[in-house]
């Protein structure tokens, strides 16, 4: 199984203002790197704010929003209703790489990104790796 990020909407928004990503309906592209991850919607689940139990076991857990809807639950920016509970989410995308990160450091895109300049020695050596630069911005 591929793994998956989160990627919380708010900072796509924020990074598709400064021109950092390109989002389209099925993938985000990080530019600096050429790296593509095909996306589903989704919302993670922080806290159910009504202080009832979570008999749907949803507290920290990532689910995509077609999942939550279908079991009836109502979304609406940062909230969401299920039954008789409320819980504060956080919408977003979970991201699952389009190819393994070994093929993507020797892919023709990610040379057209960085317009040719190698890294070789200096990383990224992996997916955790380019995302916790690139979320630094220094990538």
């Amino acid at each position: 199984m591929r793994n998956r990020v989160f990627f919380p909407q708010a900072s796509l928004d924020r990074w598709g203002v400064e021109g950092k990503i390109e989002l389209t309906g099925t993938e985000i592209v990080l530019l600096a790197e050429g790296r593509r991850y095909d996306i589903t919607e989704v919302v993670r689940v922080v806290v159910e704010v009504t202080g009832a139990p979570d008999p749907h076991g949803l507290i920290g857990k990532v689910k995509s929003k077609a999942e939550l809807e279908s079991m009836g639950a109502e979304i609406l920016e940062n909230s969401m209703i299920l039954g008789d509970n409320a819980y504060d989410v956080v919408p977003g995308w979970a991201g699952a790489p389009a190819t393994p990160f070994e093929d993507h450091l020797l892919s023709p895109e990610r040379m057209t990104a960085r317009a040719g300049r190698t890294d070789i020695g200096s990383g990224p050596n992996s997916d955790e790796e380019m995302l916790e630069r690139f979320a630094e911005g220094t990538l």
